[in-house]
This record gives structure tokens, sequence and C-alpha cells, in this order.
């Protein structure tokens, strides 16, 4: 009974882990780039958060809006041989209400500020989301890239296992050697550990992804990309005009001449800041004054001897040349930044174009004409073996190549601020 019992409790265990690995195992989900962009902008934690400062500085140039409260000023007698008297011939009570006038403008230029610190989060969204996406969009080809190559391996560690098993058989009938065994068995173990880096690759790769898209943990994402790289209007792309577009729509060029227009109206505001402001408001006495319930205009204004700003005024204007080393720096990047990606464009491209678009299919078939040939002894290993480096390392770098042509269109879309060419 207890052996029944200890079978049964193994039994159950077995069931639940069973049950719990079928409910971990991740589902594929199929993705195409417009398809994942959009779940980017709808669901990326980082954009969000940035998202928020757009509307919290928005908020602010309301606040810059309003006008400040008027101040109530009151003063009453609370003893005079009784408490709180006040009739016709006690008591005395003062009113004032005052309301601060802001000259030169001030209100209006602190809007203006508080405007430009909106176009500020704006820019600073748009360059986060550039980058994200050139984040994404490199992920996501890197990881089709990864795919296909692990797809490579499988072909060629199942042909290398069929070979294997049929050695085994030959070893023991003595029509091979135990060196040319072992060395098919080598290549075979090679293989796979290939294929387990290339699988850690893969998972690091889709959890880069995964986090940018906010994905749950079992859904393996498979990219659905095209096989071919659309190379239109590559070489059509000019370097000014480029460059040119870079400057009008780079977020970050744009960021910096916004600063500049930030320290420039600054500079307006805290001249204006160096005119006082003028307090104006009216009172009531009704027995303190030289007659009873006095009526009264009440106007103060600042003297400016003592504070004229100047400190202020100065800092704005230092802010002012510090800003525009800032514009000049960022156009020059800029500049550098489109040159260099344009360069790697057509040097990608115009390899590209020398490649012979039919190696996949040569390849493929050779490799199973090499296949036939081995196990029917026409070719030696060495010349199989050598056969097999060459045809993973060609086929590799074919997928390499393209990876690397879409990484460098979307570099010159990065580098222009503007999607410029796609690899669709």
């Amino acid at each position: 009974m207890q052996k029944l019992t200890t079978a049964l409790l193994l039994f159950t265990c077995l069931s639940f882990c069973s049950s719990a690995t079928s409910q971990i195992t991740p589902d594929t989900l199929h993705l195409n780039l417009d398809s994942a962009e959009r779940l980017f902008l709808q669901q990326n934690f980082s954009l969000l958060a940035q998202q928020y400062n757009i509307d919290i500085n928005k908020a602010l140039v309301q606040q810059a809006k309003y006008w400040d409260n008027p101040i109530l000023n009151t003063d009453q007698n609370i003893y005079d041989g009784k408490f709180f008297r006040h009739n016709s011939n006690y008591g005395q009570v003062f009113i004032q209400i005052q309301q601060i006038i802001k000259t030169a403008g001030k209100r209006n230029k602190a809007i203006k500020l508080a405007n430009d610190q909106v176009l500020t989060a704006m820019h600073q969204f748009n360059d986060l989301l550039r980058n994200l996406k050139f984040i994404l969009r490199n992920d996501f080809s890197s990881l089709y890239q990864l795919l296909r190559t692990d797809k490579i391996y499988s072909t060629e560690i199942n042909a290398v296992k069929q070979l294997v098993d049929g050695m085994d058989a030959q070893l023991k009938a003595g029509n091979i050697s135990q060196k040319d065994d072992l060395r098919l068995k080598a290549l075979l173990y090679s293989l796979q550990s290939d294929q387990a880096d290339l699988q850690r690759q893969i998972s690091d790769q889709e959890a880069d992804i995964h986090t940018l898209l906010q994905l749950p943990a079992t859904k393996f994402i498979e990219p659905d990309l095209p096989n071919v790289v659309n190379t239109q209007g590559i070489d059509q792309l000019n370097l000014q005009e480029l460059i040119d577009s870079a400057k009008i729509n780079r977020p970050d060029a744009n960021l910096a001449q916004t600063n500049l227009a930030i320290q420039q109206h600054n500079l307006v505001y805290q001249k204006a800041l160096a005119v006082p402001d003028v307090s104006v408001g009216v009172e009531y006495d009704q027995r303190s004054s030289y007659i009873n319930n006095y009526y009264g205009l009440a106007i103060s204004v600042p003297i400016p001897i003592l504070n004229r700003n100047k400190g202020n005024i100065a800092a704005a204007q230092l802010s002012i040349k510090q800003a525009q080393t800032g514009v000049l720096q960022i156009q020059n990047q800029v500049e550098m930044e489109v040159a260099a990606a344009h360069q790697k464009l057509l040097t990608i491209y115009r390899l590209k174009q020398q490649s012979d678009t039919s190696l996949q299919e040569k390849y493929n078939q050779l490799l199973q004409n090499m296949l036939d040939s081995y196990r029917q002894r026409q070719v030696g290993l060495l010349e199989f073996l050598d056969f097999f480096g060459a045809y993973k390392d060609a086929r590799t770098k074919q997928l390499q190549q393209e990876t690397n042509l879409r990484e460098a269109m979307e570099e010159i879309n990065l580098a222009t601020g503007k999607d410029i060419i796609r690899p669709k």
C-alpha cells in the first residue's frame, strides 16, 4: 500500500511538472516591422514616461498665464476696555486689497519661456523615439539573421547526424577507419557547439525586443522580414541633401536650436525683471486716519537701486554664447555622422551589387550533391570537411551581409532623423 501511495504521488508530481512546463512553453509570435513599431509606440515604458514630460510642461504653460492673486490685509481692534467692541463710537477696522501688476511684459515673456520648455520636451521625446526605433529595427534585423543562421546549422547538423549514424555501421564492418569516424563526430560536435552559442545570442536578442515591446516572456518573437533587401534608391542618395535634411529633421539638432532660443528669451526676461513691478490697492480705514471712514488708493513700487538684476542678465548673455557653441557643435556632428553613414551604405551596397544572387541556391544544391558523393565514397573526408566549412562560412556571411545592409540603411535614417530609405 505504501509503495502504491508513493507511486501515485510520484505520478502526480510528474504530471504537475509536465503541466507547468507546457504552460511556460513560449508561443511563437510572428511580427513584421510595422506591427512591432505599433506595439513599441503603444507600450514602451521609456516613451510613455517621456510623453509625460510634454504634458507636464504644457501644464506649466497654463500656470504661467495666471495672474498673481490679490493680497488682502486687514486689521481691527481686539480690546479697548472691552473685547471686540465695534459700534458708532468705538472700534477700528482697516482693510486693504492689493494687486501686483507685472511691468515690461514679464507675464508674456514667462509664457514664451514655458512654451520653449514644451518644445524642448517634444524634441527630447522625438530624439528618444529616433534612437529607440533604430535599436528596435536593428534588433529585429539581427534576430531575423540569427534565426536564419540557426536553420543553416540545423540543416548541417541533421545531415552530419545521418552520416554519423551510417559511419558507426561502416566502422563496425571495417569499411572506414576510426580516425575518419572521430573526425566526422568532431565536426558534428563543433556544429552543435556553435549552434548552442548562436541560440544564446538569439535568447539575448529576444530579451531585448521583449523589453522594447513589453511583451510577455512566454511569447517567442519570429520576425517576418522579406528575404531580399530592397535597395532601390540607394545609388540616388545625395550627400548634401541628406545633410540638409538632417539639420532640419534631427531632434537633437532642433533641441540645440530650441536651447539657443530659450537663452535668448531668458535674456529678454531677465532684462524685464530689472523693471520694478507695481502694486496697486484700495484701502479702508474706519478711525485711525485723519478722518473717519477713510478710503484711499495705495501704490507701491520697489526702487531699483541695490538690485538691478545685473548678475542674471550677464549670466543670460553668457548662456547665449554657450548655446551658440552647442548649435555649431551639433551641426558639425550631424555632418560627420551623415557622411559616415552615407559612405558605409554605399560600400555595403556596392558589395551587394557584386555578389551572386543565385549563390544560395547553388550552395544548397551543392551541399546535397556533396552528401551523396561522400556516402558513395566519391569524395574523401578532407574534401567533404573543407566543403562543409566553406558552405557554412559562405551562407553565414551572406546573411550577415544582408543584415549589414539593413543596418546601414537604418543608420542613414538615424543620422538624418527621417525615414529616407527602408529595407522593405
